[in-house]
């Protein structure tokens, strides 16, 4: 892999802003962010403290620690691959609107649009899983404390403070936002650190290697072990979801078509490392199998932490992951708000006038990030409702942004030497790994479309294919509404659209 540019000359930030008028745009966005704030949003957005531990319980009934194991060590080598293909396309194409953006240039009009839709899903629903996860687990901390009973109501209303806290901050620009970022970072590993360290020194029980590595639980109501094993990789490819948010930062980064492709794949290896570490660690402290499967808490990593450290250590524990998810969603918020900005700022959304729209005095965009809020409010109001609703949406998450990351990959296959690749490139890897990705991607893709547990009813069924079909359907219909104002530029520079994009800074 070969990078152009050195770090330590004020060359990049110059470049940066004349290759962006190259793709098409007038540069509005603050380019305030580094190489390391750039790979700490998408580290923080992947957040192994939100995925693993927030989906920790589906892995104790969907295989058990077997597959969450293996399946974590397996899922990673192949999102890498994916993380790999993708970061050589960001590297040629780094804008703001990232995956749509790549497959308009690379494939045409039609494949930027849904690439768009599915992107936009995906991000969107990660805000609303990744902060409904973060007040499911306020409320077992509060649990702990104070006795709280943690209803639907009770979480969904800690759930809009937190929408609201993500969207306050992200309003203050993208240089707090970068500060934040680069502070999880350390937070995440340092909670890892500490986390496995207390479950490996203070119970005086542990769970045998063979238990961690090889115990099956198999509590879906399925027969077939191999279809239990498949949908029980949910739990790591949930996780490693977000690491484009390099990508859709790349306009407020220096040295972009570097940075945003190194954050891609630095976020995954470093997450998959620290991932794994974090498993193990809960896995070889659990007490009661049963007993954390049914924690009153309603969260399973919650009761390990108690029967492992007590109720003041788990206390600990706990505020520590809480702390990590609220720096996961917030760059999640950043991520999908600027993907909300760029597809609005070519004409691909209802009201794009208005989302598109950046302040004048932080240059951000400030109705976009609201917008992004908002709909990941309306995406988790069926948890008021259902058991199985937070599920639902974390589906829908991977459902719409998984094919996302694979299509501008297959693009660029099939466009073989008429790409043309940027700074950071895989060289004659780019072929085997790409391939790789696409085929990895195809496959999870048909996997979390299938019913996770049986009898199939209105409660249990995945409804990860209905919002797949839903948003298709729903962007094929826009589609025949906006085709004619939805276009990428070729090319910065005319008057017509120097005097739109002035129209967009209030």
């Amino acid at each position: 892999m070969s990078t152009a540019w050195s770090s330590s000359s004020p060359a990049p930030h110059r470049d940066d802003e004349q290759r962006l008028r190259e793709l098409g745009y007038q540069p509005v966005l603050a380019r305030r962010m580094g190489g390391f704030g750039n790979f700490a949003i998408s580290f923080s957005v992947i957040s192994i403290l939100s995925g693993c531990m927030t989906l920790y319980g589906f892995g104790l009934d969907t295989g058990g620690p077997a597959v969450m194991m293996w399946g974590w060590a397996g899922v990673g080598l192949f999102v890498l691959c994916v993380g790999l293909a993708l970061a050589e396309v960001t590297s040629a194409y780094p804008t703001s609107g990232a995956l749509y953006y790549m497959a308009d240039r690379l494939g045409g009009r039609t494949w930027g649009w849904y690439t768009g839709w599915l992107n936009l899903l995906g991000l969107l629903g990660a805000i609303a899983g990744i902060d409904y996860g973060a007040a499911l687990f306020t409320g077992a901390l509060f649990n702990l404390q104070w006795g709280f009973d943690p209803t639907p109501e009770s979480t969904m209303l800690i759930f809009v403070c937190i929408l609201l806290l993500h969207a306050a901050l992200n309003l203050f620009g993208v240089r707090l936002v970068s500060v934040l970022n680069s502070v999880s970072v350390w937070w995440h590993l340092a909670g890892v650190a500490i986390i496995v360290g207390a479950l490996a020194i203070v119970p005086s029980h542990h769970q045998s290697p063979e238990f961690v590595f090889t115990e099956f639980v198999n509590n879906t109501g399925w027969s077939n072990p191999l279809y239990v094993t498949a949908i029980g990789l949910l739990l790591a490819q949930y996780t490693f979801s977000g690491y484009d948010a390099s990508a859709h930062l790349s306009e407020e980064t220096s040295n972009a078509s570097v940075y945003a492709a190194r954050g891609i794949v630095r976020a995954i290896w470093v997450s998959w490392v620290a991932g794994f570490v974090l498993l193990a660690g809960l896995t070889f402290a659990i007490q009661d199998y049963a007993g954390t499967q049914g924690s009153a808490t309603g969260v399973p990593p919650a009761q390990i932490l108690i029967d492992a450290l007590g109720t003041g250590g788990a206390t600990a524990m706990l505020l520590i992951v809480i702390v990590a998810q609220l720096f996961c969603g917030n760059a999640e918020v950043a991520a999908a708000s600027r993907m909300v900005f760029a597809f609005s700022r070519d004409g691909a959304l209802p009201g794009s006038r208005l989302w598109q729209r950046v302040s004048s005095r932080t240059q951000t965009p400030v109705l976009a990030v609201w917008l992004s809020v908002v709909v990941a409010c309306v995406l988790a109001l069926p948890s008021l409702y259902s058991e199985t609703a937070y599920g639902a949406v974390t589906a829908i998450n991977v459902i719409g942004i998984t094919p996302a990351y694979a299509i501008p990959i297959f693009l660029r296959l099939r466009a073989g030497d008429r790409f043309q690749p940027g700074p950071w490139s895989l060289g004659r890897w780019s072929k085997p790994v790409g391939w790789i990705a696409v085929v990895w991607v195809a496959v999870v893709t048909v996997l979390f479309c299938l019913p996770q547990s049986s009898p199939v009813t209105v409660d249990s069924m995945n409804y990860a294919s209905i919002a797949l079909a839903v948003v298709l359907l729903l962007a094929t219909i826009w589609w025949f509404v906006a085709r004619r104002s939805y276009n990428t530029p070729s090319a910065y520079g005319t008057a017509r659209e120097q005097a739109e994009i002035a129209e967009g800074i209030v």
